[in-house]
């Protein structure tokens, strides 16, 4: 059995420095509730929820679910590092894809502390063993946190073998922060220029600090439905997942490149997956939220998901087509760079982005004539997760 799966409902909280945090359960509660409110139904109607968080015990969904009702519904609590918000998603989108349920809520938060992230649990076994040895192996060790010797390697490498002035990231985070100024959610909305950001202290490689995403406390959640549950309540039915694909790691992440170290393998698989599922060509595509953690990772994505294509990521960049007035608008909310990434919630706030774009309802920050969308969201260790949106009506 195979339902058209809709999102019916959408729904953040405006993402905010961990000082200044709210608890993951009230963050969650109020993503969740703004999304029942957008669905137009209530918490009694979901069958399922999967909740996704990173940084917190066990049981947290359910703790945070638990102030909507006790409806004694399963509650799946998802962990998959940074793309844990899609896996989420990806979990409610099967349920109702396949017949399980007609409802299901996906809702991801995450509580941060301030500063760069860490092992939590140092007295056992990394999920990173298989991949430190590579890093120290291409690049040697670094007192620099660990996500920024990656991607940082990742972007030297490619600068290197393309012959682009490492500058050119840069102009990514400026890029952020001008789309940012337009949501309200954000956390970092004031401009800034390439001067500044590459005044800004070094991390690491080509990286400075405002090339790297915030540490984040916020939360979002999204209502899915099949078509049949949507049209029978009376439930908007305008937007749909087309497709979606997740990915994790291959041979090839461990072979001798900090770029595939990085994702890039899982990120180009699940695009061609979803590509190929929908028949849609990504020309077609008009507006994507992608995983900018790192302002490298945001121009490696734009040639893993087929944007542009290989090694041509300068000229995309230098001709204007990653925003308003080019060929597609990146990240239109600001994205990690700006808006803010806390982990469990990422993937369901560029999910909540996508579904307001198509709806047209973006305000400031709409593209114009937006009918097909595309999420992209990364977790090392690690899974890709990359989601299909289709205007249908």
């Amino acid at each position: 059995m195979s339902n058209r799966v809709v999102v019916a409902g959408v729904g953040m909280v405006p993402f905010t420095t961990p000082r200044n945090s709210e608890t993951y359960d009230v963050l969650g509660e109020r993503a969740a509730r703004a999304a029942l409110t957008d669905a137009g139904i209530d918490y009694t109607a979901v069958q399922q929820a999967f909740a996704g968080y990173v940084y917190g015990d066990s049981a947290c969904g359910q703790s945070t679910l638990y102030r909507l009702g006790t409806t004694g519904i399963p509650v799946v609590n998802v962990n998959n590092n940074c793309s844990t918000g899609s896996s989420a998603l990806f979990l409610a989108r099967q349920a109702v894809e396949h017949g399980v349920v007609d409802v299901a809520l996906a809702v991801g938060f995450e509580q941060m502390q301030p500063g760069a992230l860490g092992a939590v649990f140092p007295d056992r076994p990394s999920p990173f063993d298989h991949f430190d040895p590579v890093v120290q192996r291409l690049q040697g060790s670094s007192d620099a946190p660990f996500a920024a010797q990656y991607f940082g390697g990742a972007g030297r490498e490619y600068a290197e073998r393309y012959g682009m002035d490492p500058a050119v990231f840069a102009q990514i985070s400026v890029k952020a922060r001008r789309h940012a100024a337009n949501n309200p959610y954000a956390v970092f909305r004031d401009p800034i220029t390439v001067e500044e950001v590459l005044a800004s202290p070094v991390i690491y490689g080509p990286l400075t600090r405002l090339q790297c995403c915030p540490p984040t406390s916020g939360a979002a959640a999204a209502i899915l439905v099949s078509e049949e549950y949507a049209r029978a309540n009376g439930l908007r039915t305008e937007v749909v997942i087309a497709a979606q694909s997740m990915v994790t790691d291959f041979d090839s992440t461990f072979a001798d490149s900090m770029i595939n170290i990085v994702g890039y393998d899982m990120a180009k698989t699940a695009a061609r997956n979803v590509y190929e599922a929908s028949g849609v060509d990504p020309a077609d595509i008009s507006v994507v939220e992608l995983h900018d953690c790192f302002t490298a990772n945001e121009l490696l994505t734009y040639e893993s998901l087929g944007l542009t294509p290989e090694g041509t990521a300068e000229k995309f960049i230098a001709d204007g087509d990653n925003t308003y007035g080019g060929r597609v608008v990146t990240n239109p909310s600001g994205g990690l760079l700006s808006k803010g990434h806390p982990l469990g919630a990422t993937g369901l706030a560029q999910c909540t982005e996508l579904v307001w774009q198509l709806r047209g309802l973006a305000e400031k920050r709409q593209v114009d004539g937006a009918r097909v969308a595309l999420q992209h969201n990364l977790g090392l260790g690690g899974a890709a997760v990359v989601t299909l949106y289709e205007k249908v009506s």
